[in-house]
C-alpha cells in the first residue's frame, strides 16, 4: 500500500493523549486570552494564543494519527508553521506595547500564568511517553514544551514588573518566547521537509 494513503491501526493511547491535551489547551485559550487583554500583558496573550495554535495542531494530528508517515510529516509542517506564525505575531504585539507604553496587571498575569504553567505541565507529563512515537507525537510533544517554556516566562515577568513597576520585562519576556517559537519552527520544519522529501535515487555509473 502507498504509504502517504496508508490507514495503520491507531493505537489508543496516542488519542486518549491527544484528546486530553486538546480540550485543555480549547479551555486555556479561553482562559489566557481574555486574561490577556484586560491585563495588557504581552506575555500572556503570546501564551494565549499559542494556546489556540497548538489546539489547532492537537486537533490535526487527531485527523492524522492513523494515516501514513506522509500525512504525519504534513501535520508536523503546520505545526511548524503556525510556531513561526505565533513568534512573528508576538513580535507585532511588543511593538504596539512598546508604542502605547502600557504597564501589565501583575496580579492577574500571576494568577493566570500559574494556571496556564500547571495545565500544560500536565500536557506535557502525558505526551513524555508518546513523544518517540513518531513524528506527529514528537512535533506534538515539542508545542507542549514550548508551553511549558512560554508559561514559566510569563510567571517570571509578573515577577519582574512587580519588582521594578516597568513594563520592560514583560516585553523582554515576550522577545524571549517568540525566539523560542522560532527556534522550535526552524526544527519542526526541518525534520517535516526531511520525511517529505523522497529519497534520493542512487548514481549509476556506466
Amino acid at each position: 500500500m502507498d504509504e502517504c494513503c496508508e490507514v495503520r491501526e491507531i493505537p489508543r493511547e496516542q488519542r486518549r493523549v491527544l484528546h486530553v491535551v486538546l480540550w485543555i489547551n480549547v479551555l486555556m485559550f479561553l482562559v489566557e486570552s481574555i486574561a490577556g487583554i484586560l491585563a495588557n500583558s504581552t506575555a500572556l496573550f503570546a501564551d494565549s494564543v499559542d494556546m489556540l495554535g497548538d489546539a489547532i495542531v492537537y486537533g490535526f494530528s487527531l485527523y492524522v494519527i492513523s494515516r501514513g508517515l506522509f500525512w504525519q510529516a504534513r501535520a508536523a509542517l503546520l505545526k511548524g508553521v503556525i510556531m513561526a506564525a505565533f513568534g512573528i505575531g508576538v513580535l507585532v504585539q511588543v511593538a504596539v506595547k512598546i508604542a502605547r507604553g502600557i504597564t501589565p496587571t501583575v496580579e492577574v498575569m500571576g494568577a493566570v500564568g500559574t494556571l496556564a504553567f500547571a495545565a500544560n505541565l500536565l500536557c506535557l507529563l502525558l505526551l513524555w511517553r508518546r513523544r518517540s512515537d513518531d513524528i506527529n507525537m514528537r512535533s506534538a510533544w515539542v508545542c507542549s514544551r514550548n508551553d511549558v517554556v512560554g508559561n514559566a516566562g510569563v510567571l517570571v515577568a509578573a515577577a519582574a514588573v512587580a519588582l521594578t513597576g516597568s513594563p520592560w520585562p514583560d516585553i523582554v519576556i515576550g522577545l524571549l518566547v517568540a525566539g523560542v517559537f522560532g527556534y522550535s519552527a526552524v526544527q519542526v520544519i526541518r525534520d517535516a521537509s526531511r520525511a517529505l522529501s523522497p529519497p534520493s535515487s542512487p548514481i549509476r555509473t556506466s
